[in-house]
């Protein structure tokens, strides 16, 4: 481990080299590398998370790069997950990754979960949210589920045991995290969302800090709004 790489990070009390040597050692899976899950990849990578799994079925499409930062023009038509696994080894050749160009379906989570300490969802329709979700708790994984929708947001971290997705949106709601698609999301709030995401998975896999369980966080840069739930 370069320890110069991370030394404004060990530098943290909460984090040091114990923390950073936990980071090394963490495997990540995030699903969906659109605008949430690329830049916690990234943010990930660059903290030293060991192994990183991105898993997407799509390709980078124009209509993409106002908010999807790790993609160029140029590369229109091209696998997300291929790009962005170059765009992290380029930042950081230290961490592992592994490139799932697939639709994650209950059978793929299945078989890929249970490898991993911790599982971000980064999807963008509350079917997939909850899907994620059931099957982390199934395999007693903690998992971070985050949503944007034009200037707002919202993330929330569910452990082992907690409450889950479908108890407090509803199955398959459509008021929470909606396709950009179909709701349209300015840049920043995705940028904002995924450093929260991936804040939380630094936190729990270095054991600092309070995690957003039991808690919704919502967020709207519109009218620079920021709540905390109790859930």
């Amino acid at each position: 481990m370069n320890k110069l790489r991370y030394s404004r990070q060990i530098a943290i009390p909460e984090i040091g080299k114990l923390g950073q040597e936990r980071l090394r050692k963490s495997r990540v899976i995030i699903i969906g590398c659109g605008a949430l899950g690329s830049m916690v990849a990234i943010q990930l990578a660059g903290a030293g998370v060991g192994h990183l799994a991105i898993a997407d079925f799509d390709n980078i499409d124009i209509s993409n790069l106002q908010r999807q930062f790790f993609y160029q023009t140029e590369e229109a038509g091209l696998p997300k997950v291929e790009i962005l696994k170059k765009r992290i080894l380029a930042l950081n050749p230290e961490v592992e990754v592994k490139v799932i160009n697939k639709l994650v379906t209950s059978k793929l989570a299945a078989e890929e979960f249970p490898h991993y300490d911790f599982i971000v969802d980064a999807t963008d329709n509350p079917d997939s949210k909850g899907m994620v979700d059931k099957m982390a708790q199934m395999h007693e994984k903690p998992c971070c589920i985050g949503g944007i929708r034009e200037f707002a947001g919202q993330v929330i971290t569910l452990l082992p045991g907690d409450t889950r997705f479908d108890e407090i949106f509803g199955k398959a709601s459509g008021d929470s995290f909606l396709p950009c698609s179909l709701s349209g999301v300015i840049g920043p709030a995705a940028a904002f969302c995924a450093s929260v995401q991936a804040n939380e998975v630094i936190k729990f896999l270095t054991g600092s800090g309070e995690l957003l369980t039991g808690k919704l966080f919502l967020f709207d840069l519109q009218k620079n709004n920021f709540n905390i739930i109790s859930l």
